[in-house]
């Protein structure tokens, strides 16, 4: 029973594949008078419940395999579940991987046709929503052509378009936005913001950690169909960072600025003020970008890993509530009186949206510097472990 302020409602879910090493077992399968398995069981899904509240927006996070895209599949209804059932209140659009719901022999507008009658809409429903589904898809005179034609961007485009523009109560978006370009992520974005705006729901899949974080109420985590952790969006995600990193190991390398001038802003240079630092200098991290458009809603990160590839901190505009009102070109992180301990360093810098939902630019261990040790009187090291923390005595 639907209280009203639930949009989802996922009671015992299961969904179970029969995975055949030969395709003829299938049919001996069928015909056995003994009723013999000829499959193996996989348990994409395995007995998850959940709630989700009208208004809410939900990023569920999980490596490949772990049934984030089956879990979507079937609160859209495009699959079935083996057990267990989802409950949906009101109208349910969604964007899934690339093609689902398109016929490739049909043009772009027939299949907003047929895309929009899947979603219960009239005719003249589709029709009053028509030119401002082509306009936000713009991908000009290919809207008449087979979207058998098509890239994977202009089938994200399309998708997408259709489904933000139906007037959804409840949008389902899988990872399909990640293969667009970077205008078509903003403008996705961007119109995602204003649905979140307007208290409808969203569920969401991403691989993006920083994008769950900072755009969504609460995180669901799932783990080879279980739902591993079920809270509030950046516990959630801290925990499963801390999972990622633990899980791989990676010897980093300095590379080279490779920035996209095509961008609407992009890295132009990066660069800290001397390559060997001893504990508690100041660090100085010079960031240059350059603008080939008017923004001022963007934030700027740095990521710094260890040898290991482990994140050791990270500093943020946004994080830090810092907003800009103009584009500024050249910025400077001071790091004062520096904690790290004696090692080699990397750094990452990232340019994105004012919550941290897209790259406008990434460039990735483009810093390297060292720190060395500070010793006391005695010659013993002040710091040791991963980090130094400041502190004082109190007596």
């Amino acid at each position: 029973m639907f209280n009203r302020e639930e949009a989802i409602i996922v009671e015992n879910l299961t969904k179970i594949y029969k995975l055949y090493e030969n395709p003829l077992d299938r049919v001996r399968e069928a015909i056995s008078f003994s009723r013999k398995k000829y499959h193996k069981e996989h348990y994409a899904l395995d007995n998850i419940s959940f709630k989700v509240s009208k208004g809410e927006t939900v990023g569920v996070l999980g490596l490949n395999g772990s049934g984030k895209s089956t879990l979507l599949k079937i609160i859209s209804g495009v699959l079935k579940p083996s057990k267990g059932k989802v409950s949906v209140n009101g109208k349910v659009s969604s964007i899934l991987e690339l093609g689902a719901g398109f016929n490739p022999e049909y043009t772009g507008i027939e299949n907003i046709y047929l895309n929009g009658s899947l979603l219960g809409l009239t005719k003249k429903q589709i029709e009053s929503n028509l030119d401002k589904i082509i306009k936000f898809a713009d991908i000009g005179d290919f809207i008449n052509y087979p979207v058998k034609l098509y890239s994977s961007g202009m089938y994200a485009r399309l998708a997408f378009s259709v489904a933000i523009n139906v007037d959804p109560d409840i949008l389902v978006v899988d990872e399909a936005l990640s293969v667009g370009d970077m205008y078509f992520q903003e403008k996705s974005f961007t119109k995602m913001k204003e649905f979140r705006r307007k208290n409808k729901t969203i569920f969401f899949v991403s691989h993006s950690i920083s994008s769950v974080r900072n755009f969504c109420d609460r995180a669901i985590w799932l783990e080879k169909g279980k739902v591993k952790m079920d809270g509030q969006a950046d516990v959630v995600c801290s925990e499963y960072q801390n999972y990622i990193n633990s899980q791989k190991s990676r010897y980093l390398s300095v590379q080279r600025l490779n920035s996209n001038f095509l961008n609407k802003i992009y890295i132009k240079n990066v660069k800290t003020d001397k390559f060997l630092y001893t504990l508690d200098d100041d660090i100085y991290i010079n960031i240059e970008l350059e603008f080939n458009e008017y923004i001022k809603d963007y934030g700027i990160g740095v990521i710094i890993y260890d040898e290991q590839g482990n994140i050791v901190t990270l500093y943020n505009t946004v994080r830090d509530d810092i907003y800009f009102d103009k584009p500024i070109k050249s910025f400077c992180l001071k790091i004062p009186q520096n904690d790290f301990v004696k090692g080699t360093y990397y750094g990452s810098v990232i340019i994105s949206d004012e919550l941290s939902m897209f790259p406008y630019d990434r460039q990735d261990y483009v810093l390297e510097f060292q720190v060395e040790n500070k010793k006391n009187k005695n010659g013993i090291p002040l710091a040791e472990g991963k980090f130094r923390s400041k502190h004082l005595w109190i007596y």
